[in-house]
């Protein structure tokens, strides 16, 4: 069967029309038109040369995923897409609801009301191995293309209004490095248009990337799944730390934060008795203090019964805040869990199909994103 490539694979979208000697402006309005015409077929785009429509016809899909299923959470602000793709394969996208006005400016409450954030996979699957992850035990299937990781923002957009979008979903995107900054030039650009401050790439720490990513996609967001203070916690709880040095990896990226002169976030998943002591707390704050840094503390999800680890304590978690702000004054919040129920929450992304539940709206929240202010 013959395989198309996406409209929204810009790299090749833009080499075949140079080929083909087809002016590239009207890659933008191709875009347009795919965004804002759900299930539209490429002959009816208006407005192109002739020589589009064939080149269009022979090469490429609208779009080369599709939605298999929604999930709407009991916690009525986070919806679950199963996206099958053009291989056969499944890949999961969050949808979470926040409420703006629950952020502060200038130490009064924001204006503005709720909107949505968008959680996108880079992978199917996961070769970091994480053991609290689930995904990671799916294993690595294969990299993502650019236009499938666009087409993402492109199904979610047809639910609701993205904001922002942060790479937290399945795989880790600085190890498919080239379509992610691909994808974020398209989703900066028309007709998307979001704002580089309001996407976020999360990783546990590719450092040859991170040290390319600010000359690449100035302005993004970076967080560091960094998840234990010293290296021996991080190898046992992320074999692929062992790469990655904890020493070489805070070098870089005191590196990365003196070009970008932006906050870093920290992605510290709490599990009890293994990283969520007071001398952690202690060890954690030491190793950040001279960052400027968003710690963001995760309440593990347990994966079924067989998971090695244990939920910490609402007061275990509570007191290692306390700690970090008090001692370290380093501003640390802690992350509320959104779609447990739809197995959408951190660390639950795998593919499986859950019960189809929709529950009563429940308070929004304030987002990540937020934060920085």
């Amino acid at each position: 069967m013959a395989t198309y490539r996406s409209v929204f694979d810009a790299a090749e979208l833009r080499a075949q029309f140079n080929d083909a000697g087809i002016n590239t402006k009207f890659i933008a309005s191709i875009w347009k038109y795919v965004l804002q015409n759900p299930g539209c077929k490429l002959q009816e785009i208006p407005d192109l040369p002739s020589p589009a429509y064939l080149l269009l016809r022979s090469k490429f899909k609208p779009l080369t995923s599709t939605v298999h299923s929604v999930f709407h959470s009991t916690d009525g602000v986070t919806t679950k897409l199963l996206v099958r793709l053009q291989n056969g394969a499944f890949v999961e996208a969050v949808i979470m609801t926040y409420d703006t006005r629950l952020g502060k400016y200038g130490g009064k409450p924001r204006l503005g009301g709720p909107r949505s954030t968008l959680c996108i996979s880079s992978q199917v699957g996961c070769k970091m191995g994480c053991k609290f992850c689930v995904t990671g035990t799916m294993g690595f299937k294969n990299n993502l293309t650019s236009g499938e990781i666009v087409e993402q923002l492109v199904h979610a957009s047809h639910l609701t209004r993205i904001r922002n979008v942060v790479f937290m979903g399945m795989g880790e995107p600085l190890n498919n490095y080239t379509a992610l900054v691909e994808a974020i030039h398209v989703m900066t650009g028309s007709p998307f248009q979001l704002s580089p401050k309001r996407i976020t790439v999360s990783t546990v720490g590719i450092i040859h990337a991170i040290n390319k990513l600010h000359s690449d996609l100035p302005g993004l967001n970076l967080a560091v799944s960094l998840h234990a203070p010293v290296q021996e916690i991080r190898c046992q709880i992320m074999p692929s730390a062992r790469a990655f040095p904890l020493e070489k990896l805070m070098t870089t990226l005191q590196t990365y934060q003196k070009n970008s002169q932006q906050k870093i976030f920290i992605e510290y998943i709490m599990l009890d008795g293994m990283n969520d002591e007071e001398q952690h707390a202690h060890q954690l704050g030491k190793l950040l203090e001279t960052f400027q840094v968003v710690v963001n503390l995760i309440p593990f999800n347990p994966i079924g019964s067989s998971s090695q680890f244990r939920t910490s304590s609402d007061q275990r978690v509570s007191e290692f805040q306390k700690i970090l702000r008090g001692t370290y004054n380093i501003r640390t919040t802690i992350r509320r869990q959104m779609g447990l129920d739809i197995s959408g929450a951190c660390g639950q992304l795998v593919v499986n199909l859950p019960d189809k539940r929709t529950g009563e709206n429940t308070s929004l929240l304030t987002d990540i994103e937020d934060l920085r202010i």
